[in-house]
């Protein structure tokens, strides 16, 4: 993986030759960025996160062999099984309401893009997904919410975590950085990351994403 001040090493992954193809010379264009290899489907993916570790993978959700949630899920597995860390993925998907989306993240995505976004965007949401903050996916986890059975706030969830992380639990499913969340809270960024660290620990998630999504999926942000 990427040490301080390398280059981003970047994998692709899609069934869609031509879509490949510019991606590639999208990321070899940038003084930042390096080409980490390419996957036509899931299974290959698979290979090519154990091959060459890259820091962060781009993966279609809708491929053959293995569709891309199911190896979101596996590259993870495998990632956490072999004590190495897990390359940051960011779900490429057509649909702007593509529910898959939300599979991928709890399978483990750190966000997502449509793949029709213009290249700053995308090499953006690379930057940041590999700074480790996690691309908002806020409109689809409120709109797949809104389909769900109309029950109120389930809080009692939230009664493993202390005052403090519960706060910061919070701000976070709102989509606030750590500097933000800091700021409202009048503590120091490590504190934050202390307690975020501890609040997926208790709540048994992986990533901010997941923080978001549960939030949305039991309503804890409100209205």
């Amino acid at each position: 993986m990427t040490e301080t001040g390398a280059r981003i090493s970047e994998a692709l992954v899609d069934d869609q030759p031509l879509f490949l193809a510019g991606i590639r010379m999208l990321i070899q264009s940038q003084q930042d960025m390096q080409f980490a290899g390419q996957a036509a489907d899931g299974e290959q993916a698979v290979a090519l996160a154990a091959e060459s570790r890259p820091d962060v993978m781009l993966m279609d959700l809708r491929m053959p062999v293995m569709d891309g949630v199911a190896a979101t899920r596996q590259i993870i597995s495998d990632a956490d099984a072999c004590n190495s860390d897990r390359p940051r993925i960011i779900a490429l998907t057509t649909f702007n309401r593509d529910y898959a989306v939300l599979d991928a993240v709890q399978a483990g995505a750190s966000g997502y893009l449509l793949k029709s976004a213009e290249p700053e965007f995308l090499l953006a949401a690379i930057r940041t997904v590999h700074s480790g903050y996690s691309g908002s996916v806020h409109s689809l986890f409120e709109h797949a919410a809104s389909r769900g059975p109309s029950v109120g706030p389930d809080l009692s969830v939230l009664d493993v975590l202390s005052v403090r992380e519960r706060d910061v639990f919070l701000l976070a499913a709102k989509g606030l950085s750590n500097r933000d969340i800091a700021g409202a809270l009048f503590v120091f960024d490590a504190t934050v990351k202390t307690h975020l660290r501890s609040v997926l620990d208790k709540l048994a998630l992986r990533t901010r994403l997941q923080l978001i999504a549960f939030a949305h999926e039991r309503r804890l942000l409100g209205d």
